[in-house]
């Protein structure tokens, strides 16, 4: 009892129960703080019960019925949905620091204040809502202000939401496009939509998840990009849709997935949506040596080419690629070096041919194709001796991350 008796001198007797108990939570036995205090008082004979804190100002007593009633009153405001939940709390910071220079003075190495007020605050949204804390991946973040009197004020955590797309109708972008007359506001241009196209893969799905998920925004996250007038075939492009501030996570998304398709019959369908964490956004963004793309073009050419140097296009291999002139206003411009994995050829006509390549992902086929006034080298005009342009492109296939 002598660390009991030495913190009570220090204090001038003037310290409550669950600052007294924290403090010697490494030396004496107990279920929790206040039980560890209470055998002090007992074995000195001492009351703390209505004692004014000079630790923590007794921040404590604002833990009670009143402030569940208003995290009670806010879940029922947005009407959120959370399974799993994190506590964060503001406490002055005169508080915390008379607390850390305590056990600092007897070389205590416990649990700060806050830790403790964040724990109690977490255990009695657990009996009263039954959901987990969980410090790694959490639906809603409970933010408490004790600075005055306790507000409060909830995080709520995206949703992800992993799957694949196809696109089966050209001349639609993969993300909306904001007009490029008045940059989003909306004008006579654009019929004051403020779009450069009236939809979008990521349009075309995420509205749905927003009416659902009563979410604030949804951003598309997406394996790479096809041109607005090639197609996305096969088994789809990788995807995740991030829901920000959903209110709802409880998602049917097998029936959900079915209800889109049927929707959009014709121009989008999506697959195998699942829930997903965080880190596959970035995941499924990130190109690997290992990852390839595999596509079907019709090549057109100004006038006959010699049929025997088709077979000449099957040995292409390494591609020197600067960045094309078409998309130079938002790319950096630099040498970027990529392989063509296969290459196989059809003819249709003397100046028309079907090329499937597959490709390391980031080749850009179009300018394969043309050269691109000399930026992708070697090339199928230079090897044909003709000028050649893409006159159509579909994907067939994206390889998984």
């Amino acid at each position: 009892m002598s660390l009991a008796s030495d913190i009570l001198n220090e204090t001038d007797g003037k310290i409550c129960k669950h600052c007294l108990g924290r403090k010697l939570s490494k030396t004496i036995e107990g279920e929790n703080n206040i039980e560890r205090a209470d055998k002090v008082c007992e074995e000195l004979d001492i009351d703390l019960d209505d004692v004014d804190c000079v630790v923590c100002d007794n921040i404590f007593n604002k833990l009670d019925d009143g402030l569940y009633e208003k995290i009670d009153a806010k879940i029922n405001q947005l009407g959120v949905e959370f399974d799993t939940f994190l506590v964060g709390s503001q406490i002055p910071k005169d508080i915390q620091k008379r607390d850390e220079e305590l056990s600092e003075k007897f070389n205590l190495g416990v649990e700060t204040l806050k830790k403790e007020v964040n724990r109690l605050i977490g255990l009695g949204i657990w009996e009263k809502y039954g959901k987990e804390a969980e410090f790694e991946r959490q639906d809603i973040v409970f933010n408490i202000d004790l600075t005055k009197e306790p507000k409060v004020r909830i995080q709520i955590n995206p949703l992800y939401i992993e799957g694949k797309y196809n696109k089966l109708k050209r001349g639609i972008p993969q993300t909306k496009w904001p007009c490029t007359k008045c940059k989003g506001r909306g004008c006579e241009e654009c019929n004051g939509t403020g779009k450069q196209y009236p939809e979008s893969v990521e349009e075309l799905i995420s509205e749905h998840f927003l009416k659902l998920t009563k979410g604030r925004e949804a951003k598309f996250h997406g394996a790479g990009r096809e041109d607005i007038d090639v197609l996305m075939l096969g088994s789809g492009r990788p995807f995740v849709l991030e829901i920000k501030e959903p209110k709802i996570r409880k998602l049917d998304l097998a029936k959900l997935e079915e209800e889109i398709n049927i929707i959009n019959e014709g121009k989008t369908s999506y697959h195998n949506l699942h829930l997903c964490e965080r880190g596959r956004k970035a995941e499924i963004k990130q190109s690997s040596p290992d990852t390839y793309k595999i596509y079907q073009a019709i090549v057109k050419c100004d006038e006959a080419y010699d049929e025997d140097k088709l077979e000449e296009l099957t040995q292409l291999n390494e591609i020197n690629q600067q960045t094309p002139l078409r998309v130079l206003r938002r790319r950096a411009d630099m040498v970027r070096i990529k392989h063509v994995l296969d290459l196989s050829y059809e003819i249709i006509d003397d100046k028309t041919f079907s090329m499937k390549i597959k490709t390391e992902g980031g080749l850009y086929i179009k300018e394969l194709i043309s050269g691109d006034d000399g930026r992708s080298q070697p090339n199928v005009s230079d090897i044909l001796g003709v000028e050649a342009v893409c006159e159509q492109l579909d994907v067939l296939e994206v390889s998984e991350k």
